[in-house]
């Protein structure tokens, strides 16, 4: 991240680049990409030159913060580790229902719906199926991809050299023809993938056309007895998923997702975090009802 902002602003300050390392550690506390969210300031201010945005240097506001319309300044931090924080948590916001494990210092975030933008490419309104997102220019969240690649392609202070690759959308519909039933359009096309896998019954279709993947089978949930007290929920399918502290109790429950995970030949999701996909228990504590 530093080589790619000294190749795309050789007089970027030294306070710039010292606080660069804060967008990993303030975005690992959340569970946030931080070169995400240091791709996102690079868009906002300009590879932190500043010139034409609405905030300053001084205001320890990366990423446009509170800047609702023309002529309006927007929010100001005491810090730059305070303003990387509500931005991290900003992000949090529209990716995630969970839980800050800050304490939160971002002013907007009771504004969002929350996990109503899983992916990048939903942070722009007019790429999200809602029409959420945190901003309204078109191809919003393509632009801060396009410089999350040129990062990982950064080495040894200069922007990579290598020729750009071709760029495509990836859309998921029901049928190609039913451009009214997309659920996204990807640049990622695992986000994509897994986008089509959340909704039975749709496929990946590039830009041609061509259904290039397509989801399973919906799935039929099923009950399961637990007869322990103390069977584990984690937020993932795998014992190498992190528990979420609570467990399932002794009684009926109904599984509405299969997934293969460590620890367990199959883990079940629960229907209560459907919504979250967060909620997985070992089916090898569960018989089938």
């Amino acid at each position: 991240m530093e080589a790619y902002l000294k190749a795309t602003n050789p007089s970027v300050a030294q306070s710039v680049l010292d606080m660069v390392p804060l967008c990993l550690s303030e975005g690992k506390t959340e569970g946030v990409r931080g070169d995400v969210a240091f791709a996102q300031s690079c868009l906002e201010t300009g590879n932190f030159g500043f010139s034409g945005s609405a905030v300053t240097l001084d205001q320890n506001n990366f990423c446009g913060m509170g800047v609702t319309s023309n002529g309006v300044k927007g929010n100001s931090f005491d810090t730059p580790q305070l303003g990387i924080r509500a931005q991290v948590q900003h992000l949090k916001a529209y990716a995630s229902t969970e839980a800050l494990k800050n304490a939160c210092v971002d002013p907007r975030f009771q504004y969002v719906t929350r996990g109503c933008a899983e992916y990048v490419e939903w942070l722009g309104q007019k790429e999200n199926p809602d029409g959420k997102g945190w901003a309204t220019g078109a191809g919003y969240g393509e632009k801060i991809l396009t410089i999350l690649k040129g990062i990982l392609g950064t080495a040894g202070g200069a922007a990579s050299s290598a020729p750009a690759e071709t760029e495509i959308w990836y859309r998921v519909r029901k049928t190609w023809a039913d451009a009214a039933s997309q659920k996204g359009a990807f640049k990622v096309l695992e986000n994509a993938k897994k986008c089509a896998d959340e909704n039975p019954g749709y496929s990946v279709f590039d830009e041609s056309g061509k259904a290039v993947y397509s989801s399973a089978a919906a799935f039929k949930p099923y009950l399961v007895r637990v007869t322990i007290t103390n069977l584990n929920i984690r937020k993932g399918p795998g014992a190498n998923y992190d528990r979420t502290g609570k467990y399932t109790g002794i009684g009926s429950f109904t599984i509405v997702d299969e997934a293969d995970g460590e620890g367990a030949s199959k883990w079940g999701l629960l229907k209560s975090y459907q919504s979250g996909r967060n909620g997985w228990v070992s089916l090898d504590y569960a018989k089938r009802v």
